[in-house]
């Protein structure tokens, strides 16, 4: 089980409850959020970042729980692509989250964590809770919504499903709804997980506090792969073993590349929540764009008026290969959307939006302004 939250979170408790698609209202809605900049006297030059499926809203800022850096901070800051002394900027913990926004594990009606009674939500779900955010900071019409990976997919919801809402959409590295493979790496993720005996039905958090972290550990490290690329696994780890000499052989970590993958699913289990992970993946898997305004990806767009777009794909990204982002534009093409669309060489796959890619720079900087 993740943590426990540190007691300053940035909150806001939306005015209204909150309606979802699955029919339930949430009452009491609490999102946990950042902002970094000064909002200027017209609002108008108001930023909305939407983070990744294990990101939160701690930008660029060091993170209270590992103590790390602040998960772009080298996109979001004084003088960088997206320019803090220009811009203000606001990230917020989805719902589902567990970064301090209602999730599985925020208390229920009865005063107990909500645990596997949460409602399940989507992704239209968690804008819907970001739009009310918006709406009492007194926000109308945001400069823009940039997003990568989910955070890309939540960007094209608030598009879709709030149009004029933002003048400028940055998607980068993202879908329009999933594949079987996509759905089919979560599923191994959440049986891993319902298969820990700490799972216990998802109701972990009373008692010791052990939640299940082995499996939460393996669907982290199965996860983790699919946000890298073949040549980037190979240029780091090979096939070098952690000591050929001393190294007993055996089932412990004998390849480097194994010890990296542990370390990255032990790691995860102090800062994240084993019910987020399978709230929030199935709200992915559940995602489809085109299905949610009739069956043809175009339609979902037809609202959108003069708002621009830029969309962003990365050539050795296997998870959201380019062609899922060239689906996107063509839809917005057929609308006569302003768009524009780059595929960008990186040698880190998937995770490359979040790494050095000075050419990701530079784009992101010409299209933000």
């Amino acid at each position: 089980m993740a943590t426990a939250l540190p007691l300053d979170l940035n909150r806001l408790t939306l005015a209204h409850p909150l309606p979802l698609d699955s029919g339930k209202v949430l009452e009491g809605v609490e999102l946990a959020y950042e902002t970094y900049g000064t909002l200027a006297a017209d609002r108008g030059n108001a930023i909305l970042i939407f983070h990744a499926l294990t990101g939160d809203q701690f930008v660029a800022r060091q993170h209270p729980v590992t103590g790390k850096p602040g998960w772009w901070e080298r996109m979001v800051g004084p003088g960088l692509p997206i320019d803090t002394d220009r811009h203000f900027i606001i990230c917020a913990n989805i719902i589902g989250g567990c970064m301090g926004s209602t999730g599985p594990a925020s208390p229920g009606p009865d005063g107990q964590p909500w645990g596997m009674r949460f409602p399940v939500i989507t992704v239209r779900d968690m804008v819907r809770a970001q739009v009310a955010l918006l709406d009492q900071l007194g926000i109308g019409t945001l400069h823009a919504v940039v997003g990568g990976s989910m955070g890309g997919m939540l960007a094209l919801s608030l598009a879709a499903n709030w149009p004029g809402r933002a003048s400028r959409v940055l998607a980068i590295a993202t879908t329009a709804r999933h594949s079987a493979q996509n759905i089919a790496f979560h599923e191994v993720g959440r049986q891993a997980i319902m298969a820990d005996p700490d799972w216990a039905g998802g109701d972990y958090y009373g008692g010791s506090g052990k939640g299940p972290e082995k499996g939460l550990s393996v669907a982290r490290m199965a996860a983790h792969i699919t946000y890298l690329s073949e040549a980037g696994l190979t240029e780091k780890f090979g096939r070098r073993l952690q000591d050929r000499e001393a190294k007993s052989f055996g089932f412990d970590a004998d390849f480097q590349v194994e010890s990296y993958l542990r370390y990255q699913g032990i790691s995860f289990t102090n800062r994240f929540d084993a019910n987020s992970y399978l709230y929030i993946t199935r709200a992915m898997d559940y995602f489809d764009l085109a299905e949610e305004h009739g069956g043809r990806l175009a339609d979902a767009f037809q609202h959108v008026g003069d708002t621009r777009f830029c969309v962003i794909s990365f050539d050795t990204d296997w998870l959201y290969p380019t062609a899922e982002s060239r689906a996107v534009v063509h839809a917005l093409n057929a609308v006569a959307a302003p768009v524009s669309f780059v595929e960008l060489s990186a040698p880190f796959g998937h995770d490359s939006f979040l790494l050095d890619c000075p050419a990701l720079d530079r784009v992101v900087k010409g299209f933000v302004g």
